[in-house]
């Protein structure tokens, strides 16, 4: 149970991350959060993380095994998204190299630690009893 709310407090803090700065571009004046790149082309990638997060944490209130699948590959997926934007945004390009914020830190270590709270939520919860019916394993 305590995993469970671990995992929810996680998603929690990967949706804030995601309207802090991520990188600054001081040669241009720009700085780029995950909601807001105006100036670049990078798009808005936080979008991505806003949505998994959120779903994840849908999901994780409802009991279910299906939904506790649903979520690890959320989870994969979310955390596989943050290496591409760490990547992505954090590259230098003609010569001008983005200074990285702790934001941008943040989401990677916080996607990795909700994969690895979700592959332990539910374990002992979702695993089904022997019936009485049936006669001990030997």
């Amino acid at each position: 149970m305590r995993m469970r709310w671990l995992a929810i407090t996680a998603a929690i803090v990967l949706i804030i991350a995601c309207f802090f700065p991520w990188v600054t571009i001081s040669s241009k004046n720009i700085v780029v959060s995950g909601v807001d790149a105006t100036g670049t082309s990078f798009g808005k990638p936080g979008y991505m993380h806003l949505l998994m997060a959120g779903l994840t944490i849908i999901l994780l209130l409802i009991r279910n095994m299906i939904t506790l699948r649903i979520t690890i590959f959320l989870t994969a997926f979310n955390a596989a998204w943050s290496i591409r934007n760490y990547i992505v945004i954090s590259s230098c390009y003609g010569g001008i190299c983005p200074e990285k914020q702790g934001a941008l830190y943040t989401i990677v270590a916080v996607s990795f630690l909700l994969l690895v709270l979700n592959l332990f939520v539910g374990n002992k919860q979702m695993v089904p009893e022997p019936s009485p019916t049936e006669p001990p394993a030997t």
